[in-house]
């Protein structure tokens, strides 16, 4: 029997280095290994041997079937490079040529406004500023003259982070080096800015920024831009007139009206909402219109408060400035006719590929900032 089963082994190899190709191994796999194939009848043969039959028979039927299968693997590996090979020496890709079809991304509206807004405030001499998500108490609140007792600092309005908390507690750190909290708005970078750098300064201070809120109009995570003037001689009329040309810029119309309302934040004084004028048009709010139906509130701003720029070792005397800020996802909402700003952040494709801009949608002036 064993000279039976070296022949069969000799036999089963042979045909098997002599397949041409996948579909011819494959029944060569199923004529030895199959269910109804020669060597698992071998093995179904086992169970009827006496012991020490089996103690002889079966390593040589083992082997038999390994050497088998081994064979089976190293031609399919063979063959299969060998299908490769002929398949990258026939297949040709002209990198010359225009691409089939446009990107399938698309640009977040979030991203689109940004740049839109970079583009603008670059062309009024701004440039754009960034710090961390993570702030301290002191460039999140007390550098901005926002006192101990205001509702901004209460826990529910707030992501605190406890070892941050604890770090200062435990006086190991003081509140201008604790990171303490997510930052809920970026004038933080305000205040970094102007400890960095001497003035003039003028920046623009787009991100995320973090509050305890949710609705349809709220959510915990949200993007703000700000922006900051420090000079010389800086006053009111400077900020309408910035105001004015951003905004006119942004909706790309030019009879935008805009109110400013007396209202007060701790970090500017004299402090004012701007608010932009809108007609109704079937129904629905559009930004512009010589006499408008009603109006919107878009942002706040006002002049630095003296307190602020004596914090960042500045003279109030000597040098002014004014500060605004609003929140892009509303921004967005309000240019592009959304409804809800859940959805912004819920990841629906469909939602993107319907609000989404193409990649090649890059703002600018002279063409345009909007889609």
């Amino acid at each position: 029997m064993t000279q039976d089963l070296n022949q069969m082994r000799e036999h089963m190899l042979t045909a098997i280095a002599a397949a041409s190709g996948l579909d011819a191994l494959e029944a060569c796999r199923v004529e030895a290994l199959g269910k109804q194939g020669t060597i698992t009848a071998l093995l179904k043969t086992l169970g009827k041997m006496t012991p020490d039959e089996r103690l002889v028979q079966g390593p040589i039927i083992q082997g038999l079937r390994e050497a088998v299968a081994n064979g089976i693997a190293q031609r399919k590996a063979t063959l299969e490079r060998a299908a490769l090979d002929a398949r990258l020496a026939s297949e040709t890709l002209d990198m010359t040529l225009p691409a089939d079809a446009a990107p399938a991304g698309t640009i977040h509206p979030v991203s689109q406004v940004m740049d839109e807004l970079a583009e603008i405030f670059a062309d009024l001499g701004f440039a754009v500023a960034t710090g961390p998500e993570i702030e301290t108490d002191w460039h999140n609140f007390s550098a901005l003259n926002i006192p101990e007792t205001h509702p901004a600092r209460a826990m529910h309005d707030t992501f605190y982070i406890q070892q941050g908390i604890d770090a200062k507690a435990a006086g190991t750190a003081d509140e201008k080096t604790t990171f303490s909290l997510l930052r809920t708005h970026t004038s933080p970078v305000q205040i970094r800015t102007m400890l960095s750098q001497k003035p003039p300064i003028r920046i623009i201070a787009p991100g995320r920024t973090y509050r305890s809120d949710s609705d349809a109009t709220h959510t915990p995570m949200f993007h703000q831009v700000e922006g900051l003037v420090i000079d010389k001689g800086i006053t009111l009329g400077h900020l309408k007139w910035t105001l004015e040309t951003f905004v006119k810029a942004f909706f790309e119309r030019d009879d935008i009206v805009l109110r400013m309302r007396p209202s007060y934040f701790p970090f500017t004084e004299p402090s004012v909402e701007i608010d932009v004028g809108y007609t109704l048009v079937k129904g629905k709010r559009v930004v512009g219109g010589a006499e408008p139906d009603g109006w919107l509130e878009i942002l706040g701003s006002g002049m630095v408060h003296r307190k602020v720029i004596e914090a960042c070792g500045l003279d109030p005397d000597e040098w002014q400035g004014f500060a605004f800020g609003c929140g892009i996802d509303r921004l967005a909402m309000l240019k592009y006719g959304m409804d809800d700003l859940r959805p912004f952040f819920d990841g629906d494709i469909r939602w993107l590929k319907h609000y989404g801009f193409s990649s090649l949608d890059v703002p600018t002036l002279s063409a345009g900032v909007g889609a």
